[in-house]
């Protein structure tokens, strides 16, 4: 899916990456002829990037990116207590990663385009909830979950 940059910074051997919007960092090499980015090179070429969308292969991979921490946590939902927002198509601010946790039961995710999918959760198997995505969730019978949010540490690195 697309995700637009937010800055940059460089690594540790000196290469530079784009901070998207949801997290993930994304390499943005000048290495002619495989890699023709010549606007890395300077700090304007690198502004006017910013706001501009790449495709990021980890949110494609319901990944959580390195560095995320969770910050709050729902209460425990069952079938019969889950919020009404939950079960329709809703999504997460942006930079606002979740983690479905289902403590007994199954739990149906439906992920709407662009990553639209269908996983069914248990005990063991969570759910990423992927940051600006539409998708709601299904009791299948008797379930008890409950839903953590995950942000960027503020802590130093």
């Amino acid at each position: 899916m697309l995700r637009a940059i937010d800055g940059f910074h460089q690594d540790e051997v000196g290469d530079w990456v784009a901070e998207l919007r949801c997290g993930h960092g994304q390499h943005v090499r000048h290495r002619p002829p495989f890699w023709v980015r010549e606007w890395v090179l300077t700090p304007e070429g690198r502004a006017g990037k910013v706001g501009v969308e790449l495709p990021c292969i980890l949110c494609d991979r319901f990944e959580l990116p390195a560095g995320h921490v969770p910050y709050k946590r729902t209460r425990d939902f069952d079938q019969l207590s889950i919020p009404d927002g939950l079960r329709k198509d809703h999504s997460t601010k942006p930079g606002v990663w979740g983690v479905i946790h289902v403590l007994a039961g199954r739990l149906r995710y439906i992920v709407e385009p662009p990553l639209a999918c269908e996983r069914l959760l248990e005990p063991g198997v969570p759910g990423i909830v992927v940051p600006e995505v539409l998708h709601r969730v299904v009791p299948e019978g008797e379930v008890r979950f409950f839903v953590e949010f995950y942000r960027a540490s503020t802590e130093p690195a």
